[in-house]
């Protein structure tokens, strides 16, 4: 394990995270002492250069961070340093997992996720149910993209409160169409469309770290 420190943030690169692939390449940004949950970011897909160093995944964790939480990102099976190869969205769901039960292990906090893109679609479709995951954030949740259909028909019965952000011109979840995915989703959630935006929010992600700051703060009373 080596530390980072960058002013008032610890940045730890973690080595005993572990998937059924194999070891996952992953960092954790460090919470306060008192922290009343933990956090898990999900990337954007691998195919499409998404890693955990993307822009919007970056943009996210510091929303978590900037409220105290301790914060794991990693890079899905094949992708980066981490073992194993790409699965077509199967195993990813699998790695998911794997990072929950390293933040239960390391923390034993109740978790909150959050995913970009392919990462929400893996990351909603591996914490719906898990009774650790308190809340969930999906931003930029595709439903067609570069010849990948994503069907959320598990969304029906997800009961945890979630917060759905998305752009009105996301070229991969184009509004019509995801605001009738969204409309079989139980209850809570919550949907918030951020104006002219595209799928990676460029010029907007001001907007996206608000929205969720305040959905934070209002259901989990996160200051």
């Amino acid at each position: 394990m080596s530390t980072i420190s960058s002013g008032s943030a610890v940045l730890r690169t973690i080595e005993d995270l572990y998937g059924p692939a194999g070891r996952l390449e992953a960092i954790l940004n460090a919470g306060a002492a008192n922290a009343p949950y933990a956090a898990l970011v999900c990337h954007p897909h691998p195919l499409g250069g998404g890693t955990m160093h993307n822009k919007v995944v970056y943009h996210a964790m510091k929303v978590f961070q900037s409220l105290g939480l301790p914060v794991l990102r990693f890079n899905f099976r094949g992708t980066g340093l981490s073992e194993g190869s790409h699965d077509d969205g199967r195993g990813e769901q699998e790695d998911v997992r794997a990072a929950l039960d390293w933040l239960t292990r390391e923390f034993q906090l109740p978790i909150l996720s959050a995913g970009f893109s392919f990462g929400a679609a893996m990351s909603l479709r591996a914490c719906c149910g898990d009774d650790r995951v308190k809340g969930m954030i999906a931003l930029g949740l595709p439903v067609h993209a570069e010849g990948r259909d994503y069907h959320y028909k598990f969304l029906a019965s997800c009961r945890q409160p979630k917060l759905f952000i998305s752009g009105t011109n996301d070229q991969f979840g184009p509004k019509k169409q995801l605001q009738e995915v969204l409309h079989t989703a139980a209850e809570p959630k919550e949907v918030v469309w951020v104006d002219d935006a595209e799928h990676f929010f460029i010029g907007k992600l001001d907007r996206v770290q608000s929205s969720m700051r305040n959905w934070l703060q209002t259901h989990f009373h996160v200051l």
